[in-house]
C-alpha cells in the first residue's frame, strides 16, 4: 500500500539552537509505525541558529548524507576531516566501525538549513569514509549510490529530481521507493502534496506525481529483496546528526 507521510504529522524537536522536523522516529519522536522504510532510516529537515550545532558525538554502522539547502555547515571528525559544506553541496559520511564528529553552523550571523538522511548499509563495520561534492544546479542528479556523486554501502540509489509545471514523476513498480518533496506542489493518489511531504511506495506498487508548479524532490530507490543487516534497522536514534 502507498503511504503518504503528511508533513503535519512529522515529529519535531525545537530547542534554543535547533528546529528539526522528523519524517521517521528520531529523538523524542517515537512512532513504532514510522521506524523507516527499507534501508531508509532518517529524513530530518534541520535549521540551526547562527553558530549553533551538534557537539562531538559517535556513530557507527550507518551511511549519513547531508544536503545543505541554505547557509553552511562546518564538519570535523576524528578521521582528520575538516570541511565547510555550503548551500548546494552534499556530504556523505559512512560511519563504518565508528566515527566521532561534530557539525556546526559555519556562520555567526545566518541560519543554516539542511536535510539529514540516514541509510542502513548492507554490511556493518569497515573503515569510516568521508566525501562531499557540489550538486549541479540544473537537471536531474544521482546524488548517491552506484555511479552517483556520493558512495553508499547499500544497493540504494538517491536522486535529486527537478520538475516544471505540468511535468510528471513516474515511480515504477519493481523496487521500493520513497519520494521526499523539497519544493513545489503536486498531486499523488488523489491527494495534494507539497514541500515536506513524503510518499512511501512499496515495490509492488506504481504511482505518478503530477506537478502543478515547478518543484524538486528526493527519490530513493531500494531493492525489495534487501534484508536489514542488523538491529540498526529498528534502532531509535538519539538527538544526534
Amino acid at each position: 500500500m502507498i503511504k503518504i507521510h503528511d508533513k503535519a504529522t512529522r515529529g519535531r524537536t525545537r530547542t534554543g539552537w535547533l528546529n528539526s522536523y522528523h519524517t521517521f522516529s528520531f529523538g523524542a519522536f517515537n512512532d513504532p509505525s514510522r521506524m523507516g522504510f527499507n534501508a531508509l532510516r532518517v529524513i530530518n529537515d534541520d535549521t540551526l541558529i547562527p553558530a549553533g550545532g551538534f557537539a562531538a558525538h559517535d556513530h557507527s554502522d550507518m551511511d549519513i548524507l547531508t544536503l545543505v539547502l541554505d547557509g553552511a555547515l562546518r564538519h570535523e571528525d576524528d578521521q582528520g576531516n575538516v570541511a565547510v559544506i555550503g548551500a548546494g553541496e552534499v556530504q556523505a559520511m559512512s560511519a563504518g566501525s565508528g566515527v566521532r564528529h561534530s557539525e556546526f553552523n559555519a556562520s555567526d550571523t545566518d541560519t543554516a538549513r539542511f536535510l539529514q538522511i540516514w541509510l542502513i548499509p548492507d554490511e556493518m563495520a569497515g573503515a569510516p569514509t568521508y566525501a562531499q561534492s557540489t550538486v549541479p544546479e540544473t537537471g536531474d542528479v544521482l546524488l548517491a549510490g552506484d555511479g552517483g556523486l556520493m558512495p553508499l554501502r547499500s544497493g540504494a540509489q538517491l536522486s535529486l529530481r527537478r520538475f516544471g509545471e505540468g511535468d510528471p514523476l513516474d515511480v515504477p513498480a519493481g523496487a521500493d521507493h520513497f519520494v521526499h518533496l523539497i519544493d513545489g506542489l503536486a498531486d499523488a493518489e488523489g491527494e495534494r502534496v507539497s514541500a515536506g511531504d513524503g510518499l512511501q511506495v512499496p515495490g509492488t506498487e506504481a504511482v505518478t506525481l503530477d506537478w502543478h508548479t515547478a518543484g524538486a524532490a528526493l527519490v530513493f530507490e531500494m531493492p525489495t529483496t534487501r534484508i536489514p543487516a542488523s538491529a540498526a534497522a529498528t534502532q531509535h536514534p538519539p538527538l544526534h546528526l
